[in-house]
């Protein structure tokens, strides 16, 4: 995993750096040399080429400066524009048109608040301006903490960052503003400095079937359906088989929709349902006494919001011997009573896994998301004592003890109805393979977002795409390279 460093941790790392012996000016020069050479692969060489570097006054415009050396000394045309110095609009404008690459290097991952001024002025140049960016560890504007942008901030079309990358290059709208990022290693310890990391293809739990299998080694048991509501557990199940899973049951309220389950390889169980349909408080019983059969269960997609409904989701979560995905509107009865979850926590049972949205997130905490999406996942994990997969543009994966990472795969392309439901499922078919709740979380958010990649229909994605995209997806990941990377 790629370790994710806060400002704060950085700068300890960088002056442990330098207290273990690597002076400043050698990291300065490492670091502008990273940024020379990534800014030559973007011109595609250095002949006939012109660079305006914008440099501030610390650290990241030193880096900048150190660039601008190097590259002059290559052969690339230089200008080069100091805030402290200052300059005009048609200094600027003069420098950015015949330029073929800008340099940001105004400010790193320490800014706060607003640009004003100058660097304000590039920021917004630069929308008019036709030459490719390259940020030096952060746009400018972007808070490296968090992502939030106050105001304006530089675009980049890359941002090459040094020893880790940061959280404001991670969650949105930093991310947009970042561009492609590349992480350059100029020397830096940043090991056990962090609890947050991001997942790449290497460190995905992706296991297969031993010799030694059969189907109930892997089975699986997803609880949802409502009237007019059977499709959400049919995607959760059929991902499920798609990730793994050697038998899934789908246990749905009443006949008519068992019915609609069945006739393929998923398997219906119907329960006892309310007059209108939904899961009555009476199937609890034939739901726990069948759940001993699985590895993992799948409860949510598509249940509804009846109380009693809500009922037997806190009764079957709280007492089911399996590993548990809990989804969709069985999130919504936990919020109503999270007492189901301390129970579970205190009958020894394996962590259960919610996936909230931020409408979710917002029912299950009492509040919204807010800037931190990682300090608000690792407190609702301890809180409930669950692994929390907050949904959303750079989605975390957090544990109660405070492990989190952050998930890089997916995209707006996945914001459409049942994408949540094939999430759950894949979770739930890696969960019924053995893969520990963490694992089979981060690996199942990795899997989700590549699935819309594989499935070649974005940005018209629709969620039965995905289910069909998991095989191809699983096999080209099993190499251990990802094609998608970007």
């Amino acid at each position: 995993m790629q370790p994710v460093l806060t400002p704060a941790e950085m700068a300890a790392a960088d002056q442990h750096a330098i207290a273990a012996g690597t002076p400043e000016p050698v990291l300065i020069e490492r670091a502008g040399g990273a940024v020379a050479r990534h800014a030559r692969r973007m011109l595609g060489g250095a002949y006939g080429r012109r660079v305006t570097v914008v440099a501030g006054k610390g650290n990241n415009g030193a880096d900048g400066r150190v660039a601008a050396r190097i590259l002059r000394g290559a052969g690339v045309g230089v200008d080069e524009l100091l805030l402290e110095h200052g300059f005009g609009a048609v200094e600027l404008r003069r420098a950015f048109d015949r330029s073929d690459l800008v340099v940001d290097a105004m400010y790193g991952t320490g800014f706060r608040g607003r640009l004003a001024d100058d660097a304000e002025m590039v920021a917004l140049a630069l929308k008019a301006a036709t030459a490719r960016v390259l940020a030096v560890d952060i746009p400018s504007g972007v808070d490296g903490a968090t992502g939030v942008v106050s105001g304006t901030a530089v675009r980049a079309h890359e941002t090459i960052c040094f020893a880790a990358f940061k959280p404001g290059l991670l969650f949105e709208p930093g991310s947009s503003f970042a561009g492609r990022v590349s992480v350059v290693d100029i020397g830096i310890d940043v090991g056990g400095r962090s609890e947050l990391a991001v997942l790449g293809v290497r460190d995905l739990s992706l296991p297969r079937r031993a010799a030694q299998s059969h189907k109930w080694s892997s089975g699986c048991l997803v609880v949802g359906g409502s009237n007019g509501m059977v499709g959400a557990p049919l995607l959760a199940g059929t991902a499920a088989l798609r990730c793994g899973a050697g038998m899934v049951v789908c246990a749905v309220p009443g006949p008519d929709a068992a019915a609609q389950v069945s006739g393929r390889e998923l398997v219906a169980r119907p329960l006892t349902a309310t007059p209108s349909g939904a899961l009555d408080e009476r199937a609890v019983a034939a739901v726990l006494d069948e759940v001993s059969r699985y590895r993992a269960l799948a409860i949510g997609p598509g249940l509804g919001r009846e109380e009693t409904t809500q009922a037997a989701v806190r009764r079957i979560v709280a007492e089911a011997d399996a590993s548990v995905v809990v989804d969709a509107d069985a999130l919504n009865a936990i919020a109503v009573d999270p007492s189901a979850l301390s129970a579970r926590h205190a009958a020894g049972l394996p962590l259960a896994i919610l996936t909230p949205h931020a409408g979710e997130y917002a029912r299950l905490a009492g509040r919204p998301v807010g800037d931190d999406r990682v300090g608000d996942a690792r407190e609702l994990a301890a809180r409930l004592h669950v692994i929390v997969l907050l949904k959303g543009p750079g989605t975390v994966v957090a544990a109660p003890d405070g492990r989190a990472i952050v998930n890089r795969t997916g995209g707006p392309a996945l914001a459409t109805a049942g994408t949540g439901d094939v999430l759950t499922g894949v979770i739930a078919g890696l969960l019924a393979q053995g893969v520990e709740p963490f694992d089979a979380a981060a690996t199942g958010a990795y899997v989700h977002g590549r699935a819309a990649e594989a499935a070649a229909t974005a940005p018209d994605v629709v969620a039965s795409d995905l289910v069909s995209a998991l095989p191809r997806t699983l096999q080209v990941l099993r190499t251990r390279h990802d094609p998608w990377e970007t």
